[in-house]
């Protein structure tokens, strides 16, 4: 379910029943992909996997024995079909967790590189749906993108008033909700 609803995403843009509800729902379901990733999640991304007949064992960049424990369920995506799904780590290593992996398909396959880089989600805390201001934040964006849709430039722009284009799609969408959403950031995401 998106953080927007198309009733709330309705209603905001006023739009009654012109647009059906699928071509709405693509647009809160878009401004969840452009927010929830920087909202603070309990996850890691591993930068490559490897596996034997009955195990896979995921790597990362830093050190994970203070991150994970023996015994701990996790959900890993971006890994392929013998990786992803729901885990229980069999072992912990500085850099790496072991998992028991089943199938008819799991021929031993060595370390190699995931890209993208594959996620180890772990049990979170905070439920971005229930929190105001993160929903706020989510149907602003909506509408940005809505209007955005309807007309791109969204104003004029002065060939010679060096004025910075007001497009909306640029990199000010996530900071004009900023406000809304400090206390919630994962500070991973705001390197660079």
């Amino acid at each position: 379910m998106s953080l927007t609803t198309v009733a709330e995403l309705r209603s905001a843009l006023g739009v009654g029943s012109l647009y059906n509800d699928a071509t709405l729902q693509e647009v809160c379901d878009a401004a969840d992909n452009v927010l929830l990733p920087f909202i603070w999640n309990n996850s890691t991304f591993n930068i490559g996997h490897s596996n034997t007949a009955t195990t896979g064992t995921l790597y990362f960049t830093m050190p994970v024995y203070d991150v994970f424990y023996v015994g701990q369920t996790v959900t890993i995506s971006g890994n392929g079909a013998k990786h992803n799904g729901s885990k229980t780590i069999t072992s912990v290593d500085k850099y790496s967790i072991t998992y028991a992996i089943t199938g008819n398909n799991n021929t031993p396959a060595p370390y190699h590189p995931v890209n993208p880089w594959g996620t180890v989600a772990a049990d979170t805390y905070l439920d971005p749906s229930a929190i105001p201001a993160i929903q706020e934040a989510a149907l602003m964006i909506s509408v940005d993108i809505w209007q955005s849709r309807q007309a791109p430039s969204s104003g004029g722009v002065t060939i010679d008033g060096y004025q910075p284009s007001p497009y909306r799609m640029g990199n000010t969408l996530l900071a004009r909700v900023r406000g809304l959403l400090a206390p919630y950031l994962d500070p991973r995401s705001m390197v660079g």
